[in-house]
């Protein structure tokens, strides 16, 4: 008599703990800055004109790099690749507390975003490589968590460094950190056939649409990166990703600053208050994620399921602009945690992403979907340094950012078209 049907393993639930702890680190990296910036523009005399271009440069290099990141990735595998990224980032962050002045801290930002480059698109090969379409908007729900965590909850412990030990303590933790974690990444990471999962979980990845036998990949050419931008799947999801981006970039750069100098607050005076946003958002990026799945199972149709979440966290995005008409600084905390809860939403675009991705070029997609999108993290912090240097408030940068959630829903519903595997000829 032979025995009951092995039941799967779970190590795709480690990997998804590895990948968390990574992008939580990556966003906790990006945004140091943001908390260190009264100070640290004070110090160094910096205008807000000079921050724009210094929360800019952290970008122009991790978007140009998003290609052949991408194609790096798809030919060292990710475990190499990751676990570099991670190491040499951390290096660079902690290296910013030796900046002494604009130039230095641009160089530190364009170095910071060459090593992040790699970290998206591999997140997006991990999630196609470890997990059933059915399971990828929750896994991702729980990886891009780990950015809103790190913003959340980790800058009011930041904020007490920086008034304890200065900034440039604050940007050594943080680095030192990073690096150990780089280490047990590399330690733990395998690909599926590698790994001590069971044939039974091999078997459900597979079922799913998992890539768990490998896929040969497509050699680079720009050829096949312009079919992939004529491709409206992969054009609608990228300009969407850009207009809910900014959102984030905004979140990322100056929302700290904007609090401490338009509306008088600090994480430091007003508590855990000015956290909500960000866990508003950790509750949008998780719920997106379990809409998004059970929209798929009640309708089996991916196209619902995953654009009706993002195309009503494009409009709550849109929102933010009501903060210039609020009184009070709680009506503020709302509309920020509303519009930042809205972006969470949005957040499906990664999963999206791995649907329509072509199997043999999963690294290139993601590097070039992640170029465009991340073309916000140059010109977000570059737009709102000017109208804060020459109107001296945040009223139109608060336009701007609702301008482009509304932009981005229209994306959504008339460019993208269905969700579907795209296939390169």
């Amino acid at each position: 008599m032979s025995g009951a049907p092995a039941r799967p393993t779970r190590q795709r639930m480690v990997i998804l703990a590895l990948i968390s702890t990574a992008t939580l680190i990556n966003y906790l990296d990006r945004s140091v800055m943001g908390v260190a910036k009264p100070a640290l523009s004070a110090e160094l005399h910096l205008r807000p004109e000079d921050m724009g271009w210094i929360f800019s440069a952290f970008s122009w290099t991790y978007a140009l790099a998003q290609i052949p990141g991408g194609y790096v990735i798809d030919r060292l595998g990710t475990r190499t690749t990751y676990a570099l990224s991670l190491g040499l980032w951390s290096l660079m962050t902690a290296m910013h507390g030796a900046m002494i002045g604009f130039i230095s801290l641009i160089v530190a930002r364009l170095l910071l975003g060459l090593a992040e480059a790699p970290c998206f698109p591999a997140n997006s090969r991990v999630l196609s490589t470890w997990f059933p379409q059915q399971e990828r908007a929750k896994a991702t729900g729980v990886y891009t968590v780990g950015e809103y965590i790190g913003l959340g909850l980790l800058i009011p412990v930041l904020s007490w460094i920086l008034a304890t030990y200065g900034w440039r303590v604050m940007f050594v933790v943080v680095g030192v950190l990073g690096m150990g974690f780089a280490a047990l990444f590399y330690r733990m990471y395998r690909e599926p056939g590698e790994s001590t999962a069971n044939q039974a979980e091999l078997d459900l990845i597979a079922a799913g649409g998992g890539f768990s036998g490998g896929t040969a990949s497509l050699g680079f050419s720009w050829n096949r990166v312009g079919q992939l931008m004529r491709k409206r799947q992969i054009a609608g999801a990228s300009i969407g990703q850009f207009c809910s981006n900014s959102t984030l970039v905004f979140f990322l750069t100056w929302f700290p600053s904007y609090l401490a100098e338009e509306r008088g607050m600090t994480f430091i005076k007003s508590g855990w208050l000015v956290s909500l946003p960000y866990v508003a958002a950790s509750v949008g990026v998780m719920l997106g994620g379990v809409v998004s799945d059970w929209l798929i199972r009640r309708t089996g149709s991916a196209t619902i399921g995953r654009k009706v979440p993002i195309i009503a966290g494009l409009l709550l995005c849109g929102s933010m602009v009501a903060a210039n008409w609020a009184d009070s600084n709680e009506m503020v905390i709302a509309i920020m945690s509303l519009a930042f809860f809205g972006q969470g939403l949005a957040g499906l675009g990664w999963t999206l992403l791995s649907d329509v991705a072509p199997k043999e070029m999963m690294g290139l997609t993601g590097g070039l979907f992640n170029f465009v999108t991340n073309l916000a993290g140059i010109i977000t912090p570059l737009v709102v340094g000017y109208v804060v240097g020459s109107t001296g408030g945040f009223y139109g940068a608060l336009a701007y950012i609702g301008a482009l959630g509304l932009i981005g829903t229209l994306t959504y519903i008339f460019v993208l078209g269905p969700v579907e595997r795209v296939t390169i000829d």
